[in-house]
């Protein structure tokens, strides 16, 4: 039963940093690409980063040159640092997994998700 969990949220003024994290278990296979998306209140869930088994990285336009995605696979474990952070990136946060994915950014092309956690830029 694969389970994901979402921390580091929290609050932050505008060009602060976060990192969120997210804990896996349960997954027996290590080739599964990991993905944060984000949806804010009324909005669809969107994909912000994400990346595959061997590293390769996808970002969002509104991502790039700002976060960075990174895993452990050792510790089944995946973070996002998010620099220069904006009002417009409040929203709650989500990390999702998935075996195989053609289009690493949609949501859905992943089978698991975690609960979230907010993140709110002022």
């Amino acid at each position: 039963h694969v389970q994901l969990a979402e921390s580091g949220g929290g609050s932050v003024q505008a060009g602060g940093s976060l990192r969120l994290s997210c804990a896996v278990s349960g997954y027996t296979d290590r080739r599964y690409c990991m993905g944060w998306f984000r949806q804010a209140p009324g909005k669809e869930r969107v994909g912000v980063a994400a990346i595959d088994s061997d590293g390769s990285t996808a970002y969002a336009d509104s991502a790039k040159g700002r976060f960075t995605i990174s895993r452990d696979n050792a510790r089944n474990w995946l973070d996002l640092q998010m620099n220069n952070l904006k009002v417009e990136d409040t929203s709650m946060y989500y990390c999702a997994g998935a075996p195989l994915v053609h289009s690493p950014l949609e949501p859905y092309e992943y089978n698991y998700w975690g609960q979230g956690t907010q993140v709110t830029v002022s």
